[in-house]
């Protein structure tokens, strides 16, 4: 194989595709109400962000114009939009305040040069086995880091330096306690307010910009004592800086190197969960070790032009699905729409309120803690799980980002081998989970049953422990049909264990199957997975998901529900 052939062979943009399937008038104008809509959420939400950080708010801006018109253009999704995110807020804020601004824009370009090595290396089909209660208590920890590093403005403090670290940090907030400001908090409050009220009364409406509008317009007709962009920063330049190479050399990559290694992890990994989010949304499959690659060429453009480190939005990919957005162009336009932002109205920044941004990331940070998805594994999961996502969130907030996936990892590995000691029998060519078609593992009873099914209803079996390692592939299972029936039916009865992520697994599949009109009937459970889906919320849903204690039900269920007269024949009814 040829180096262009192995390059091509892990790197395919979606755009590509897009293009040689034919891009219509109608194509175009959905993609621009997208990206518009995307663009009205990512203005203040990048300033916010890149303030959080402890950059200034125009860095923001350019990273969600270079990184995420890359992302979109060169990643291995139809819809991903990316740009500056929330989880990167710790790791920026502390690389700064250790090793200086331009430490991190050389920190950020070696990041990309590690994600599009990990890309090239297939690392992309790795990172789908990270277990769901790592990734609960991980985004849960980073939550409570924003919300902590809102503080400051949120109370109107005059703090000249917060440190990077948790407690340090609350401890030097409290002794500047005394310069509280009421305005600031008031101010932060009545955009929390807004925002939330927006989105239950007029859910279309753009509740972040409203928010920040609002009180820019509230500070400035009143002359409200707050900080304002223009105050602290001197507001935003309405041009683009050139890029430039940041002077390079040995002793500074190798001191940054744990920095740099922090940045791909993350970008990876959220980029690769929005991804994995907006296939479920779409029903399509995304291409992980494209994205890898296109995240890592992205960093490291926008490290060339002096931003900040960037991934997949979970938040902006969503709005962008919502609105219509069909292929890659419409992050593209994203960008495009913030930059003539940046080139014709970049002074109405400047007066834009601190306390805004601060209640805009309140917002952001609640929404990212999954609280409901913590509260539910930690009263419901198995205690493994449990552990593993009090671990993880623990070490997330109070010591470090990338020691806390470690640990976790490490955790999760040695309370499956716990769990599985007393469960698993070994015997020759009995696999985690097998499809119910082969001659191997089924019996010659079973194999004529198979044979008689009709069209309209599929069957597949999973065999084995549903854990985190092996939990990945049920959602594999509506991409092996050939044709989409009416009813799938899950066989479980040789499933002795589930724990949270299978359950997560099945509760993702049981969303694919209802996008797609198609009835899924899950059968045979038996009393350890029925009791972990049912405390995990997973419960039938007439017409859409339904338990069988058996797979004769099962099959009596679907002649019910296809209407078929050969299944009723086949079940006996």
């Amino acid at each position: 194989m040829s180096l262009r052939e192995f390059f091509a062979s892990r790197f395919h943009p979606k755009l590509l595709t897009v293009l040689s399937e034919g891009y219509r008038l109608s194509d175009l104008r959905a993609d621009s109400v997208a990206g518009l809509t995307v663009a009205i959420v990512a203005l203040p939400l990048a300033m916010a962000l890149a303030v959080a950080s402890g950059a200034d708010p125009a860095t923001g801006l350019l990273t969600a114009i270079v990184a995420g018109f890359l992302i979109s253009a060169l990643g291995g999704s139809r819809v991903q939009v990316g740009g500056p995110t929330g989880a990167f807020i710790p790791v920026i804020y502390a690389i700064i305040a250790s090793h200086g601004y331009d430490g991190l824009v050389i920190a950020t370009l070696m990041a990309g040069a590690i994600l599009v090595v990990a890309g090239l290396l297939k690392v992309g089909t790795l990172m789908k086995y990270l277990p769901q209660p790592l990734i609960t208590g991980f985004t849960a920890g980073i939550a409570v880091i924003i919300f902590a590093s809102q503080l400051k403005d949120l109370l109107g403090l005059q703090v000249e330096d917060v440190p990077a670290d948790f407690l340090p940090k609350l401890a030097v907030l409290y002794d500047h306690i005394g310069s509280f400001n009421g305005w600031a908090l008031g101010l932060a409050l009545a955009c929390v307010l807004l925002i939330v009220g927006l989105r239950r009364l007029a859910p279309s409406a753009p509740g972040f910009l409203v928010a920040v509008v609002a009180a820019s317009a509230a500070v400035t007709v009143f002359g409200l004592p707050v900080e304002t962009i223009g105050s602290r920063f001197g507001g935003v330049p309405s041009t683009l800086p050139a890029p430039s190479l940041p002077a390079l050399d040995l002793a500074r990559c190798i001191a940054l190197l744990p920095a740099a290694l922090t940045i791909a992890f993350l970008a990876g990994i959220e980029s690769l969960l929005s991804a994995v989010v907006a296939d479920g949304m779409t029903g399509r499959r995304h291409r992980s070790n494209t994205e890898l690659i296109g995240q890592g060429i992205a960093n490291g453009a926008s490290a060339l032009f002096g931003g900040l480190p960037a991934t997949g939005a979970i938040a902006r990919t969503a709005t962008n699905i919502r609105a219509g957005g069909r292929t890659p162009v419409a992050g593209m336009l994203h960008a495009g729409f913030l930059l003539a932002f940046v080139l014709l109205a970049s002074d109405l920044a400047s007066y834009v309120p601190l306390p805004a941004l601060a209640g805009l990331l309140v917002v952001v940070a609640w929404n990212m803690s999954e609280h409901g998805h913590f509260r539910r594994t930690l009263r419901s999961a198995p205690r493994g799980d449990k552990l593993v996502l009090l671990l993880t969130f623990g070490l997330t907030v109070f010591v470090d980002l990338t020691l806390a996936i470690e640990v976790g990892m490490v955790v999760a590995a040695f309370s499956f081998m716990y769990r599985m000691a007393g469960m698993v029998e070994v015997s020759a060519g009995v696999q985690l989970i097998e499809d119910d078609n082969g001659e191997e593992t089924n019996s010659d009873a079973d194999a004529a049953q198979r044979e008689q099914l009709p069209p309209g209803v599929e069957v597949y079996q999973i065999r084995g422990p549903l854990f985190f390692g092996a939990a990945n592939r049920v959602d594999q299972l509506l991409d092996q049909l050939f044709t989409r029936p009416r009813v799938f039916i899950l066989r479980m009865r040789l499933v002795p264990l589930v724990d949270a992520s299978g359950v997560h697994s099945l509760a993702t599949l049981a969303e694919r199957c209802k996008r797609q009109g198609i009835v899924l009937v899950i059968s045979g459970l038996q009393p350890q997975p029925l009791a972990v889906a049912r405390r995990m919320g997973l419960s039938e849903r007439p017409g859409e998901l339904h338990f069988a204690p058996d797979f004769p039900a099962a099959l009596r269920l679907a002649a019910t529900l296809s209407g078929d007269d050969l299944v009723r024949d086949i079940a006996g009814v």
